[in-house]
């Protein structure tokens, strides 16, 4: 289906295929042997780089399982023939911040841990918190709205010592905390084995440039986590989902997420 986009006329993709690591997904077999995966992940990032613009972005989510790490690396190596890796972004699901760490302007009274993350019962590997977003661009010089992510300094006393905070906001980072929504029933709330917060795919937009001309893709759509927040930021979007189910999912989550406030008067995005 990515070879009947147009050529170099996709602005960002945000996806997340599958991990290969034996997920149970509905109508997809997630256990090929790896030199397949390797060699089909190939096959669809060479597609996904003739759709992209000259300026264009690709964020590729790829997660991983304690006994087999090298997953995601592998496959940002096979992105590696069609894109250059111009970023690498830690998606933090569940942070845990000690009180003396934290300084005294954030007011703890003890310990923080937020977030939502994989308990793992092994006296090997510690609990999976985090996944990779690997941001990858034609030729490494795509530039970005980096102040759009901002955030404020802590110290605004030292805001003059550095060129360009005059505004007192200075660049997010390549760490993202971004944890999932609470939910009171898994088949109900979240029916995708593996699905992103739509807070995700806002970030990787804003982080690339808002405009009213952005095109978005997600070959993968899932549960439609980078529509919803296409339709939330009012920009194009378009999906492909091969599964009927995940499918009718997506197409409800965006029209809900268009029926919102920020979302109305800005249902552009299709699936």
């Amino acid at each position: 289906m990515l070879a009947a986009l147009p050529a170099h006329q996709v602005d960002v993709v945000v996806t997340s295929p599958p991990y290969n690591l034996g997920i149970r997904y509905r109508t997809y077999d997630d256990g090929q042997p790896r030199h397949e995966y390797l060699e089909w992940t190939d096959r669809w990032v060479a597609a996904v780089t003739r759709t992209l613009a000259a300026q264009g972005s690709l964020f590729l989510n790829v997660g991983a399982k304690p006994t087999d790490p090298w997953t995601a690396l592998d496959v940002a190596q096979a992105v590696r023939p069609h894109l250059h890796l111009q970023n690498i972004i830690h998606w933090v699901k569940s942070i845990a911040i000690d009180q003396d760490a934290a300084g005294g302007r954030a007011g703890l009274t003890d310990d923080l841990a937020v977030g939502h993350y994989k308990p793992i019962n092994s006296t090997r590997f510690l609990n999976d918190c985090h996944e990779f977003l690997f941001h990858f661009t034609p030729d490494g010089t795509t530039r970005l709205d980096r102040l759009a992510l901002g955030v404020k300094y802590q110290d605004p006393s030292n805001v003059a010592r550095w060129r360009g905070a005059s505004g007192g906001r200075r660049c997010r980072g390549n760490t993202w905390f971004v944890p999932y929504e609470t939910i009171q029933n898994r088949e109900k709330d979240r029916p995708h084995p593996a699905t992103f917060p739509p807070r995700l795919p806002e970030y990787c937009l804003k982080l690339h440039g808002l405009r009213p001309d952005l095109t978005v893709a997600d070959p993968f759509l899932g549960l439609g986590s980078t529509l919803v927040a296409c339709a939330r930021l009012g920009v194009h979007g378009l999906g492909i989902e091969l599964d009927e189910h995940y499918l009718k999912e997506a197409i409800a989550r965006v029209r809900a997420a268009a029926e919102t406030p920020a979302g109305k008067s800005r249902r552009r995005s299709a699936v």
